[in-house]
């Protein structure tokens, strides 16, 4: 099923638009947490279950998404879509990923004064907190290995130097410093990164 799921979105057809609408809609919709719970969802289906891109550009569009304005889990789907059918797939992949949350958010505005202090919903809320920041954590790990980490190379040669991207940690450092000591505003570490990313990496 996935085979197909990836040859149709591939095939560039209306039957691809839908099913990259569909999926970009399960995305949105079990999206619970935020942008960062997204990405961790489209990197399992996008990358590791369909192969519709690489871990590599993968990360370069976490990278982007992060660094331009508005929520990250919309900037990924229009970037992907982008990626994969141009102009039209990113305006397809960003509806069927807000979809979920505007269809959810009329619902709750509709009836969540009336449960809100139900038992039931109260340790719904109190299960949803924990197991989102886990996975939060899991995507900011993930991010965190690709970038400063070479674990391909590593498993090539087995010489443990190589596994460690050594200008990439050594810039991490020099930007928490900054961050840290000499109270930067972020938005000038993101550009700074940008900047040393594209002379050094």
């Amino acid at each position: 099923m996935l085979e197909t799921l990836s040859s149709l979105i591939s095939s560039h057809s209306a039957l691809g638009v839908v099913a990259l609408f569909a999926l970009f809609f399960y995305i949105g919709l079990f999206t619970l947490g935020g942008g960062l719970v997204g990405i961790t969802l489209m990197q399992q289906v996008l990358v590791k279950n369909l192969h519709l891109i690489d871990e590599e550009m993968f990360y370069n569009m976490v990278a982007i998404s992060e660094s331009t304005p508005g929520p990250i889990g919309v900037n990924m789907a229009t970037y992907l879509g982008t990626e994969l059918y141009g102009v039209a797939g990113g305006v397809i992949t960003t509806l069927g990923q807000v979809s979920p949350s505007i269809i959810t958010i009329i619902i709750v505005a509709r009836f969540f004064a009336k449960v809100q202090d139900k038992p039931l919903v109260k340790a719904a809320f109190s299960a949803l907190r924990p197991a989102t920041s886990g996975i939060v954590a899991v995507a900011a790990a993930n991010v965190f290995v690709l970038s400063l980490l070479q674990i391909p190379q590593f498993k090539e040669t087995g010489n443990i130097a190589d596994m460690f991207n050594f200008q990439a940690i050594f810039f991490y450092i020099i930007g928490l410093v900054f961050l840290f000591k000499a109270k930067i505003h972020p938005i000038f570490m993101v550009i700074l990164g940008g900047f040393f990313g594209v002379l050094f990496l």
